[in-house]
């Protein structure tokens, strides 16, 4: 870039103007950093997106989505076989949400429960605990503390004949009533 700058020199009795160009680097005019603002800002969104994509975990896609819809037959053949066995059960939880007690009525109650508490979006925080039958007839059971939220709670005995499930808010009321969907 070249700028022009007006001298005014005096020979003799006369005033000449005299026209100097005097070379300016580009790096000191505006307009080229404004020009490279925007894709450089550009550059950096995608690296920003590009760390958080891969820093986190896709924890809604399954690997084996056809094995899984092939299970769904299974599972509603243990709805059914609750509906005809007549169970129903209802979940309690203590106050720190760190043990739970079931009561289960139904033909035939087996010594052994299994109780899963699934996190909707987050399966690295689903809990399964064993329950063993006491002597007051109920099922009991410590398990790790849950989050608030909402989460689905499934009952199933130990060889996997029936099954109930409902869905629990932790935040609103420690009981959940678990009833045969089928």
């Amino acid at each position: 870039m070249t700028k022009k700058v007006t001298d005014k020199t005096v020979t003799g009795k006369a005033v000449t103007d005299k026209a100097v160009t005097k070379n300016v680097p580009w790096y000191r005019h505006h307009w080229p950093w404004l020009l490279m603002l925007f894709p450089a800002l550009a550059v950096l969104g995608g690296v920003a997106m590009l760390i958080v994509a891969m820093g986190s975990n896709d924890g809604l896609v399954a690997d084996d989505y056809y094995k899984r819809g092939l299970a769904i037959n299974q599972t509603l053949s243990r709805d059914h076989a609750a509906a005809s066995g007549h169970y129903r059960a209802r979940v309690m939880f203590n106050p720190t949400l760190d043990r739970v007690r079931v009561a289960v009525s139904g033909d035939r109650l087996p010594d052994a429960l299994t109780l899963r508490l699934t996190h909707p979006t987050r399966a690295g925080q689903d809990r399964v605990a064993v329950l063993t039958r006491g002597a007051a007839g109920l099922y009991e059971a410590p398990i790790e503390p849950v989050g608030s939220g909402r989460w689905g709670v499934s009952l199933e005995d130990g060889a996997g004949a029936w099954r109930l499930s409902g869905t629990w808010r932790a935040s609103d009321e420690p009981v959940v009533d678990l009833v045969p969907n089928g």
